[in-house]
């Protein structure tokens, strides 16, 4: 696009100017910096001032360490052992550090904006998947969450919590418990969270590292403690089901190997909190949550001085540091605690530390920062996605900031659904959820690094060199298993989700100047398969129509480009147009502005085409150009179509067709890549009219049809499709009523009727691929075989009637044949002269040669009947399908042989008269 701006430009160091450029330019740009699509510089209401350490490190540490470290680390190591435990923790860090590599490639290959996660998905994939991903991911995050505020929770209960089985408050457990007591309690921690992010993310980030120093405190009282504390025993109770009371003995017994051996192997019971017995695959996901917050650096992209530099670091260091911390951790705990102590009591940590407010303060900073930290990074993907407008007035509201650039309406939107999910009263219950969509989050990530790898684009060229295909690749495939591992109900809800919001995604057709890693792909594919397409290995068996329409003016052509659309087979399709200049004389190239009309043409019409135009000082030498260069190794036309060349005023297709009126244009404004309808009309001049100049004569539209036969291709002349009816420039199911007609003779020439050569048989091919289209399947095929009596009688006839089927057997196509007795129009043939000059001529679309056609003598009579017998017999038929002569050699009969042609097809309909000189059809497997 020209307004476009490149995202791995540094800001500020390049800018279009705009002072030039029209209001209507202006505006344009500015309403897309307002939506966030072209934005080189940081928006003046974002402050970005948070560095790798406090905008990264930080952030991903406190939520790496929140409920897992200090309220699951027991139920992990108590059902799953040392052993599977330390495999589901590595198998948990290798599925982040592949999808780490992932975010550092991406976020060194550019500038990376607010939205974290979604913003480098959408700009690497485009709108459709990126906008679907954003979507889960915020989702995710919602229900981290969610997860971290009933943690927290729990963590209040077990201290001031009422033991179940007493009702009456001892201490300062005076909180009562229950379902509806849970739920009133997150909301109230949620309500903080709120209070602090409506008054911005600065607040969170200066308290984040004090928030850091408490938990580092907290884990070194943890490590210290086993050392300065002798072994203890401790009783505790559950209630249990049918109001029954559960009392446990467990014990700290200090370092010891016994301790140790007893809890290497694993110990699958029943999850008091639930009331359901755990597997390696709950199991799995409860712990998985403690490496949710991977991306926590990422989601604070718009904060961020250096976010491509600070994303790699502060990431990376952040987990390494954290896989350090947790195998020190499961290791001192298997040394020292029995397995009733891990599996009864949730919060173990408190009994045998030194001090218990350090992992108590510990607990409520971690799960309170972790809860924040997710609620800011949800409202910042909300607030990214309402500003790329991907779901319409839907997600409006979400883009209102304050003067300080804080998204609040994304805050409130984000805590109104956090609250929705706190209802689910038990962290364990959501856990599995939050767990599959972030992994399907984190497939993205890494999908999204594996497209731009393997698009191989120039401009892929990240700082950050550790990483390569095969870590996405496989960084996708384990994110993908462990989904389906962990809860396959979940794992294909989610998917199924995605689908539905890229299908919804796909059918708005948002568009953007971010790129599509699509094309790229593609391109990079069909270039492969173009080199594979060897040109010598073509058969005749395998022949498709592949075409090149020459259209001066689409107003005039609409109906004959969408015919053309049904008659490629799945063939190469080409609107070729040839605007006249000399590139000499101009200061630029004006074709390439003319592109982006000519595409929007394609959509509108809803046709499978290419568009190719080119600059010449005359239509005949720019049509020789286009049927030279137009297509690509393998892919080239064959068949050149023309419209007819009369005196014929055309209607004006865009006048007729709704597809071009202000409603339908208002409807998908989005998909018109910066075309508006007046622009649109106002590029294609309208139709000719009465006494208007042609910019093509006689002599030249001729000699284009001789210039192509000579340089091998097919040529067809449509006249009269824009009488073909709406119905069957669309066709649908039907049409057994219709017929299509082929008169297989070069009726001008009848003298070569004899002879069933290449011409004929390209006429049969191209009336059979359209018998072939869909909608034109139940169409009859009917072929006239005409028939001179008085020479050959009943048996001549006959047997060239059986000629025609064995060879339409032959052939494999479906059709019936018409006798037609012409002897009366051949007796106007010799009125003129015109039998004796027609055995001089060559036969009509043989091989090429260099005879003429006995233009001047033919008969106007003669013309006369054949267009009256065309008439009797084909008035009705949906297309004809005649045979067109090789055009005069000598220039001056050029309008002699118009004007036959002219007068052969005079109030016919739809017609196309086709010349080929190709083989087309086999008979052999």
């Amino acid at each position: 696009m020209s307004q476009e701006h490149s995202p791995l430009l540094p800001n500020g160091a390049w800018s279009r100017p705009v002072t030039s450029a029209t209001p209507a330019t202006r505006a344009n740009v500015s309403g897309r910096e307002e939506m966030g699509l072209l934005n080189p510089e940081p928006a003046p209401t974002t402050h970005r001032s948070l560095n790798t350490f406090f905008g990264v490190f930080v952030p991903t540490v406190l939520s790496m360490f929140s409920i897992v470290l200090f309220l699951r680390t027991g139920f992990v190591l108590g059902h799953a052992g040392l052993l599977q435990a330390l495999l589901m923790l590595c198998v948990a860090y290798v599925i982040v550090s592949l999808t780490v590599l992932s975010v550092c490639a991406i976020s060194t290959n550019g500038a990376v904006q607010g939205g974290g996660a979604y913003f480098m998905i959408s700009r690497s994939l485009g709108p459709e998947f990126g906008g679907s991903i954003g979507l889960m991911s915020y989702l995710s995050k919602v229900c981290a969450c969610g997860v971290y505020v009933l943690g927290l929770v729990e963590a209040i209960l077990n201290i001031f919590g009422r033991d179940p089985a007493s009702q009456v408050s001892e201490g300062l457990r005076v909180l009562p418990q229950g379902y509806w007591y849970t739920v009133l309690y997150s909301s109230a921690v949620l309500l903080v969270c709120l209070v602090i992010c409506l008054v911005g993310a600065h607040i969170y980030s200066r308290a984040a590292f004090l928030i850091f120093l408490v938990v580092t405190i907290s884990l070194l009282s943890i490590f210290i403690s086993p050392l300065a504390l002798g072994p203890r025993n401790f009783t505790f109770s559950h209630q249990g089901g049918g109001n029954h009371t559960r009392v446990y003995n467990a014990s700290f017994t200090g370092f010891n190997s016994t301790t140790l051996r007893n809890n290497l192997g694993p110990g699958y019971s029943l999850d008091y909190s639930t009331d359901t017995i755990m597997s390696f695959a709950s199991v799995f996901a409860v712990m998985f949550t403690s490496c949710t917050g991977v991306m926590a650096g990422a989601n604070m992209s718009g904060e961020l001085k250096n976010p491509s530099a600070s994303i790699p670091k502060g990431t990376i260091t952040a987990v390494l540091y954290t896989f350090f911390v947790y195998v020190l951790l499961f290791l001192l705990v298997s040394s020292t605690c029995d397995r009733v102590l891990l599996l009864q009591d949730y919060s173990f940590f408190q009994r045998i530390n030194i001090w218990p407010p350090f992992v108590i303060i510990g607990v409520y900073c971690a799960s309170l920062s972790a809860a924040m930290c997710c609620l800011i990074g949800a409202s910042r993907i909300l607030h990214a996605l309402a500003l790329d407008q991907l779901f319409g007035r839907l997600l409006a509201p979400a883009a209102i900031t304050s003067s300080s650039g804080n998204p609040w309406v994304s805050v409130l939107c984000t805590w109104a659904l956090v609250q929705c999910v706190v209802f689910a009263g038990q962290l364990n219950t959501i856990a599995g959820l939050v767990t599959v969509f972030y992994l399907l989050a984190y497939a993205a990530v890494d999908l999204a690094c594996l497209s731009l790898e393997w698009a191989s684009a120039p401009n892929f060229r990240p700082t950050f060199q550790y990483f390569s295909w095969h870590t996405c690749f496989l960084g996708i495939v384990s994110c993908v298993v462990m989904m389906f591992v962990i809860n396959a109900v979940y794992s294909s809800a989610s998917i199924v989700l995605l689908l539905l919001l890229l299908l919804f995604l796909h059918y708005r057709a948002p568009t953007s100047s971010w790129g599509y890693v699509s094309q790229a792909l593609i391109f990079h594919q069909v270039r492969k398969f173009l080199l594979m397409l060897d040109v010598r290995k073509e058969h005749v068996k395998f022949w498709r129509p592949q075409v090149l329409l020459m259209v001066a003016n689409p107003r005039s052509s609409g109906h004959l480009i969408t015919f053309v659309n049904q008659l490629k087979k799945g063939g190469l399709f080409v609107l070729g147009h040839v605007q006249l200049g000399d590139l000499d004389v101009l200061p630029s190239d004006p074709v390439q502005l003319h592109y982006n009309y000519w595409l929007s043409l394609v959509d509108k019409l809803q046709v499978k085409a290419f568009v190719d135009l080119t600059l010449s000082p005359s239509v005949r030498q720019g049509t020789q150009h286009l049927l030279r260069i137009t297509g690509l190794g393998g892919m080239k036309p064959n068949t050149l179509i023309l419209g007819f060349y009369d005196d014929c005023i055309p209607d004006d297709y865009f006048l007729q067709d709704p597809a071009f009126s202000e409603g339908s244009w208002a409807h998908r404004g989005e998909d018109n890549f910066g075309v508006d309808l007046s622009s649109f009309r106002a590029h294609f001049p309208l139709v000719r009219g009465t006494g208007s100049p042609r910019w093509l004569s006689s002599e030249e539209y001729v000699g284009i049809i001789s210039d192509a036969i000579k340089m091998g291709k097919n040529v067809c002349l449509g006249r009269y499709f824009s009488q073909l009816e709406g119905a069957w420039l669309r066709p649908r199911k039907g049409g057994a009523d219709r017929t299509v007609d082929v008169w297989p003779l070069d009726l001008l020439r009848p003298e070569s009727s004899g002879c069933v050569d290449v011409g004929v048989l390209f006429l049969l091919q191209m009336a059979c691929v359209l018998n072939m289209a869909t909608g034109w399947r139940r169409a009859q095929l009917r072929i006239f075989l005409c028939v001179e009596e008085a020479k050959a009688g009943n048996q001549g006839w006959v047997t060239k009637e059986e000629t025609l089927r064995e060879l339409l057997g032959k052939l494999r196509i479906r059709a019936s044949i018409e006798i037609v007795p012409w002897d009366a129009v051949l007796r106007l043939q010799g009125g003129a002269g015109g039998g004796a000059e027609a055995e001089g001529g060559t036969e009509g679309g043989a091989e090429g040669g260099a005879g003429t056609t006995p233009s001047i003598t033919t008969s106007r009579d003669f013309l006369s009947g054949l267009n009256g017998l065309l008439m009797k017999h084909s008035a009705r038929a949906a297309v004809r399908f005649l045979f067109l002569p090789r055009p005069p050699a000598d220039p001056s009969q050029s309008q002699q042989y118009l004007a036959e042609l002219d007068a052969l097809t005079d109030g016919l309909g739809p017609t196309l008269l086709i010349h080929g000189v190709t083989p087309v059809t086999c008979t052999e497997l």
